[in-house]
């Protein structure tokens, strides 16, 4: 029988690598209700517009939707609260540096499974410029073109 994949993603924030640079990636445990939790199993995720930042040596996960689970009638939880994320206190001091004297910027880049927990894939990023997104359609495009003519001389 084949082995189940150790990190089945629930969902990915697509738009922050088109938005930003990821310069280091880390991973956080997220502190979850139990309704939420089971509302993540049914795939109700939604990353988009999320962003995290570092208060009195914790850090919280912002704007961050997680769908009203179905039957959970009086303890579901309003679906953009704030959510308090699980670090080391040494890694997070060391993004707060980072965040404060480089002008970086912690954003979430996906929501997975690692065994049974839910973990989040934080990205700490720097922002592009237009011309920075123009330049990578650019490369994008050009890589389709080449794969496109290889693929037609092999026919």
């Amino acid at each position: 029988m084949p082995e189940k994949s150790q990190n089945r993603v629930i969902a990915e924030n697509r738009a922050a690598r088109h938005d930003y640079f990821v310069l280091e990636a880390f991973e956080a445990g997220i502190e979850l209700v139990g309704t939420e939790v089971k509302s993540v199993r049914c795939g109700g995720v939604n990353l988009k517009d999320s962003w995290c930042e570092i208060k009195d040596g914790e850090i919280f996960v912002n704007g961050m939707h997680i769908s009203p689970y179905e039957k959970g009638n009086i303890f579901n939880r309003d679906p953009r609260r704030v959510r308090r994320l699980l670090m080391h206190k040494k890694e997070i001091r060391r993004l707060y540096d980072k965040v404060r004297q480089e002008g970086l910027t912690l954003v979430p880049l996906k929501l997975y499974y690692k065994d049974s927990r839910v973990k989040m894939e934080l990205g700490l990023c720097k922002g592009k410029k237009l011309y920075d997104k123009r330049d990578d359609m650019a490369k994008k495009q050009s890589m389709r073109d080449i794969e496109r003519t290889l693929k037609e001389r092999q026919r």
